[in-house]
């Protein structure tokens, strides 16, 4: 899911109940990974296939070989708190 923090563009993903954050923009090219999908622990890239680890923003397979920045994420109640890098 695409959402805004503090105007930064995040992916948030609920994998098996756990929510994770990273920067919505795959660094290997200007593509949205929101519009990815996710397969086991990593989301790939809708516009090359370069893919990350869902946990820590590594690159998984090219093209990417650059990491996505990743956000500390909370639930607070029926709140997902994700922490700003501001």
């Amino acid at each position: 899911m695409y959402v805004e923090v503090d105007e930064d563009p995040i992916c948030l993903i609920n994998m098996d109940g756990e929510f994770f954050a990273l920067c919505d923009i795959c660094t290997h090219q200007d593509a949205s990974l929101s519009d990815g999908e996710v397969v086991g622990d990593e989301i790939e890239c809708p516009l090359h296939g370069g893919a990350f680890d869902i946990r820590t923003g590594a690159p998984a397979s090219f093209p990417a070989v650059t990491p996505v920045e990743t956000y500390g994420v909370r639930v607070n109640g029926d709140l997902i708190e994700i922490r700003s890098r501001k």
